[in-house]
């Protein structure tokens, strides 16, 4: 016999917890039983005022960008739209269903606001790698980077071995074009 799929069924209203959709195998919640990220409060106090509305958490943001690095995803509005709709993600952000994920540009404007003209994010980062270092979630053996936008180079008797560090400040051009890019569309001051 056929069965068809009533979709009225879309509109009932059911009781349910995060934590019961989520997979307990789920990659996410790997991450969130091994590394715990509550340090990041003491690092960034001094850069909130006691005053004022409240501000998205900052161990949210570094989630988002967690989020972001690990599974791949190119930009911070595409991190924010897949957030959106994504349970197992609303639960590592402690997002219930119905409660709306901070805009895209909620990153970039604490970065180039609150934490500008400081080395927070490199320290927190370090930190952070460290600690992945330390739970042997680091595997060295190999190494994988995009090489679109480096030069070719056939005389092998001029290579160089460099150790480049990368900081996070690499970022911040490309989300203030995501930023600006939005407001001209939305009719907004830069």
């Amino acid at each position: 016999m056929m069965n068809i799929r009533k979709l009225n069924k879309r509109t009932v209203s059911t009781t349910f917890s995060l934590n019961e959709l989520v997979p307990k195998n789920h990659i996410i919640r790997k991450i969130e039983n091994a590394i715990d990220l509550s340090f990041i409060y003491d690092e960034v106090k001094h850069l909130y005022s006691p005053y004022g509305r409240e501000s998205v958490d900052p161990v949210v943001l570094f989630k988002i960008i967690i989020i972001q690095y690990i599974f791949g995803i190119k930009s911070m509005r595409q991190t924010i739209k897949e957030i959106d709709v994504n349970i197992a993600y609303r639960w590592y952000l402690g997002y219930q269903i119905n409660e709306p994920i901070p805009h895209f540009s909620t990153f970039g404007k604490n970065y180039s606001r609150r934490f500008k003209d400081s080395n927070i994010f490199e320290s927190i980062f370090s930190k952070i790698i460290n600690e992945v270092i330390s739970l042997n979630f680091f595997d060295d053996t190999s190494v994988f980077i995009d090489g679109t936008h480096i030069k070719a180079c056939a005389n092998n008797k001029k290579s160089k071995n460099e150790i480049v560090k990368k900081t996070a400040r690499f970022y911040q051009d490309e989300l203030q074009k995501e930023i600006s890019n939005d407001r001209e569309i939305h009719g907004k001051k830069n």
